[in-house]
């Protein structure tokens, strides 16, 4: 692939961008040739990015059916001498941790990277997983950047560190470095790149059998080790000095800016070891630090990863600093940092009086769109169930935009794990107590890891209405494709795999399609089901409310006759629309601006009076 003289121009340029949108473009720069991925917030700017602006360097990108199979295109892809990469969340590195940790050992052809974006404080996922321990686990090197520049600038070392070593890199990073916008100067795109690679000259190395894995882990233990001295990658650590003193911090990723933050409000002299390559932890640097320092904190997010490894490597050396971080309680083990945990922790370090840090706010429970399927959808299925006298169903739900559906006035969520779990958790339910089961799950998700577990389901005999809540995307990540749509990828047309077609496949005999806008036609389906055994399946299809936005806004708007209106409050309390509110006299109307126009509050199982109609 050629170069036009506009992208060719673009090297020098500084651009605003997120992390994310960084590690993309350090991508396109650095010869990545091939790319997979789930979305999967906070990572998923990524993907998005490299839909878009891939084919500037001939870069082929794909939207995986979920993180193991993406991980495994992506090394058959680097197998085949092409520079490769695969980005994830945290808990989508679980899904894909199976070929990740066992690849480590095998090696790979092109440099492969394996970006995971953690979540502390759990902004948008089910736990605070730190992925950093992957690294220990596989004994994989991994590269923190902490600023959008570096997330820029740090692919180059980590396909470097990939092709030197034969190893894939884990590239990772948290959600305030996925999602922080700053000045980036841009490099010259370059071409993807295709090394020389037989795959089947290195068959004694990528089948993973006992006798070939035996010899791998020796030689992977001794790369790492070779690499923990390395000096060709010493620039993606540093010392940095503000002041004179013996005292200092040892840090990464986002906690560095924080770092920066308290040294500088604080006013005080401070020393700063920033790492960019934290497995193996550098040894001369390291060492150096230690000697150099009578105290150290170490400042980090989540588990004390890089405490532990400190603390080890200082008892190796048999002297050095005193160290403090997590292990005797200097820095907190919950959630992200801020510069006041920072501040505190460096106070109790200097033995000084830490500042009393007020307890935030709770943050505003979230809640559907105006015009979303989903609430439709729970607000028919929780009347239908009360209809049916089955209030107290277990109702299973899943990951994604319907898990909302936990909150009042929905309350359709008792159990919430995995992707994939509503089924297998409620199937498993099911046949322990020999009570019937509901669970809820979406059309990507169900495409994800919904598959297997209907399978079994009805392998099982579990008696389950399961609904697939199907809005034609995967929303809660940035509308990406799922598999049911027809596709344009890399030039190419695909046809959608019907979601129909294959929960027949799965064995289940009672399947009904539904409107999730028609109340009526929903609530009929789901009384009806819950009178078969075994296992049923409802798909609630309603489009989501962003797609189309602007052709959506141009639909029409509703409004409340307030002569007609009986303030029931049904419509606000049970169905539960943002757009519907009640002034300060006491009046219903709806917000203009936030209604989407779906009508579904017009509908009579909403408001009986029929006092919501459409603005002349």
């Amino acid at each position: 692939m050629i170069l036009s003289e506009e992208q060719k121009g673009e090297k020098g340029k500084k651009v605003l961008m997120l992390g994310n949108e960084a590690i993309a473009r350090g991508l396109l720069e650095n010869g990545n040739a091939f790319s997979a991925t789930y979305p999967g917030t906070p990572s998923s700017e990524v993907g998005n990015m490299l839909e878009r602006e891939g084919k500037k360097n001939g870069t082929y990108f794909q939207y995986s059916i979920n993180e193991k199979v993406a991980y495994e295109i992506a090394y058959g892809a680097s197998l085949s001498g092409l520079r490769s990469s695969v980005f994830m969340k945290h808990v989508g590195l679980n899904v894909a941790s199976d070929p990740f940790v066992t690849s480590v050992y095998t090696g790979i052809g092109g440099g492969m990277i394996v970006m995971v974006a953690d979540d502390p404080s759990m902004f948008s996922s089910q736990n605070e997983q730190d992925s950093r321990r992957y690294a220990d686990l596989a004994h994989a090197p991994m590269i923190e950047p902490s600023t959008p520049q570096e997330c820029k600038d740090f692919v180059r070392y980590a396909f470097e560190v990939s092709e030197k070593y034969s190893v894939p890199v884990l590239y990772r990073t948290s959600t305030r470095v996925s999602h922080m916008r700053a000045s980036v100067e841009l490099g010259e795109i370059r071409n993807a790149v295709r090394v020389h690679n037989d795959v089947k000259e290195m068959r004694g190395n990528t089948t993973s059998l006992p006798s070939n894995a035996r010899r791998l882990k020796s030689e992977l233990l001794h790369k790492m080790s070779s690499l923990g001295v390395d000096q060709d990658f010493s620039s993606l650590n540093r010392i940095e000095k503000y002041g004179n003193t013996r005292t200092g911090i040892i840090t990464s990723g986002s906690s560095y800016n924080q770092v920066v933050d308290a040294v500088f409000s604080m006013g005080i002299d401070m020393n700063v070891l920033k790492l960019g390559l934290t497995n193996p932890i550098p040894q001369e640097i390291t060492e150096k630090f230690l000697k150099e320092n009578d105290q150290i904190l170490v400042v980090e997010e989540l588990d004390p990863y890089l405490e532990t490894k400190i603390r080890a490597y200082r008892d190796i050396l048999g002297n050095g600093a005193v160290i403090h971080g997590k292990l005797d309680r200097h820095m907190p083990w919950l959630y992200e940092m801020n510069p006041h945990t920072v501040r505190n922790g460096i106070r109790m370090m200097l033995g000084q009086e830490v500042e009393k840090i007020s307890t935030p706010k709770p943050a505003s429970r979230p809640d559907f769109c105006p015009g979303c399927p989903h609430r439709s959808s729970f607000y028919t299925i929780k009347r239908a169930l009360k209809l049916a006298g089955k209030s107290n169903m277990v109702l299973a739900s899943d990951i994604g935009c319907y898990s909302l559906s936990y909150y009042e006035p929905y309350s359709t969520a008792d159990i919430m794990l995995d992707m994939g779990a509503s089924i297998s958790v409620g199937s498993g339910i099911s046949i322990a107590t020999g009570e019937k089961v509901a669970a809820f799950i979406g059309d990507s998700t169900f495409y994800h890891s919904g598959i297997t577990a209907l399978t079994n389901a009805v392998r099982s005999g579990a008696n389950m209405l399961v609904f697939i809540l199907d809005n034609s995307t995967t929303a809660m990540t940035g509308q990406e494709p799922t598999p049911e749509n027809d596709a344009v990828v890399n030039g190419m047309e695909f046809k959608g795999i019907s979601l129909e077609n294959i929960i027949r496949a799965c064995g289940v005999e009672n399947l009904t399609i539904a409107n999730s806008f028609n109340q009526k036609e929903l609530m009929k389906t789901v009384m009806s089901s819950l009178k078969n055994d075994g296992v049923s399946v409802i798909v609630s299809k309603g489009e989501c409310a962003l797609i189309d936005r602007k052709e959506k806004a141009a639909r029409e708007k509703y409004m409340v006759v307030t002569e007609k209106c009986s303030v029931c409050r049904n419509c606000i309390d049970n169905f539960h629309c943002p757009a519907i509110q009640q002034d300060s006299e006491g009046h219903i109307f709806i917000d203009p601006v936030q209604c989407d126009g779906c009508g579904m509050c017009s509908d009579i199982y909403v408001c009986p009076f029929k006092a919501i109609e459409v603005v002349q």
